[in-house]
């Protein structure tokens, strides 16, 4: 079970709003809205998606690397190693 799934609705929500906000932002392009504008909107949705993600990430480690630590000691450092590539991937982006 993904450690999200208490949450899977509201993150659903969340994300149709954000994928609401980015057809948003296509169509001010197409109607040559002012540039400010659409980095404004931009903006948003980035921190919008930010805020998903670390979400998904709090779930993870208080869910999957939590359960793999009590299993055992290698699969915790797994999931520990996992979330840490996430996480690093998450701060390159």
């Amino acid at each position: 079970m993904a450690g999200y799934s208490g949450t899977k609705d509201d993150y659903l929500k969340r994300l149709r709003r954000i994928e609401g906000q980015v057809r948003g932002i296509a169509r001010m392009v197409d109607e040559d809205e002012y540039c400010i504008d659409i980095l404004t909107q931009v903006s948003a949705v980035t921190k919008a998606l930010q805020a998903v993600s670390l979400g998904l990430v709090e779930d993870h480690l208080g869910h999957c690397v939590v359960d793999a630590a009590r299993q055992s000691d290698e699969a915790g450092e797994a999931k520990v190693r996992e979330a840490a590539d996430a996480i690093a991937r998450l701060v390159r982006s």
